[in-house]
């Protein structure tokens, strides 16, 4: 799990130790200008000797040092999705891995959603218009979003290599032709979608990246190590709210006392859409 960016100093990333699908969100915790103090320091990111093996980075930074145990670390109890906003604050609806399963998701009141990938199986065409559609049902204000290692037709080298391939190793995707999928972003029209891209809303820098260690040679999968980590530096400083698909080693919702890591992946490894959505409170920034 990565301390805060916003530390000032060298900066080491503690594992990369990446788990294979799932939201992966950082929230402030305290006041958002506070973070940004730090913004024009200088921080160097080096590749951690354990991030190749993340069950010798787990064992070596919990078992041995304790890193991802109080006092560390902290369980967070999620925001009751029925308890009342307070004045001042917006409210994060915080999903993910929805993978074509909307239907029987209790949406939660909430100004900002943040689906952090995985929306659909594959990334075909008409499932991202089936989401999009979903979107354009909901009553936030702000819904971003980013991708997941499902939606392959998003990552275009990962298409651009799987149609040279004498094997189809996902058939359905590759017989698409170009034409059909060279701007399925552009379908995404009832959301922001960010790709190692941000957007500022109610005051709340967010960026996004989809990245993640590679898992079984799906979309937006990097070797762990450098290659990642040259994604992870093209994050700005500064930064509130960082979404990835690959979230910090562990489950649910946890703080370090700076920032609150989240995962909310609404399906099971089984594909079971039984998973609330998480929500998060945070104080809107003065100058929104």
């Amino acid at each position: 799990m990565w301390r805060s960016r916003w530390d000032a100093g060298v900066l080491k990333a503690e594992a990369l130790a990446l788990l294979p699908c799932g939201l992966g969100m950082a929230f402030s915790q305290s006041h958002v200008m506070a973070a940004r103090r730090h913004q024009h320091s200088r921080l160097i990111i080096e590749v951690d000797e354990y991030s190749s093996n993340p069950t010798q980075a787990f064992t070596f930074y919990n078992i041995n040092q304790g890193r991802f145990q109080p006092p560390h670390v902290q369980m967070v109890d999620p925001v009751p999705h029925d308890a009342p906003k307070p004045p001042g604050y917006t409210r994060f609806v915080c999903v993910s891995d929805t993978h074509s399963r909307t239907d029987p998701i209790q949406m939660p009141y909430g100004d900002v959603l943040i689906h952090a990938g995985d929306f659909t199986e594959l990334g075909l065409p008409s499932e991202v218009k089936k989401f999009n559609e979903w979107l354009g049902s909901l009553p936030y204000e702000y819904k971003i979003v980013i991708a997941g290692n499902h939606e392959l037709t998003f990552d275009q080298e990962f298409m651009a290599d799987l149609i040279k391939q004498d094997f189809y190793y996902f058939p359905s995707v590759s017989k698409l032709k170009p034409e059909n999928y060279e701007n399925v972003q552009s379908l995404l029209t009832n959301c922001i979608y960010l790709q190692d891209s941000e957007v500022t809303v109610r005051g709340f820098r967010i960026y996004g990246s989809p990245w993640q260690p590679w898992f079984y040679g799906w979309g937006f999968n990097l070797p762990r190590g450098q290659a990642l980590l040259e994604k992870w530096n093209l994050i700005p400083e500064g930064v509130d709210i960082l979404i990835t698909h690959g979230p910090p080693l562990g489950y649910g919702v946890m703080a370090d006392g700076t920032t609150t890591y989240v995962n909310a992946s609404v399906c099971t490894v089984n594909y079971q859409p039984v998973n609330p959505p998480i929500v998060i409170d945070l104080p809107t920034p003065r100058n929104s």
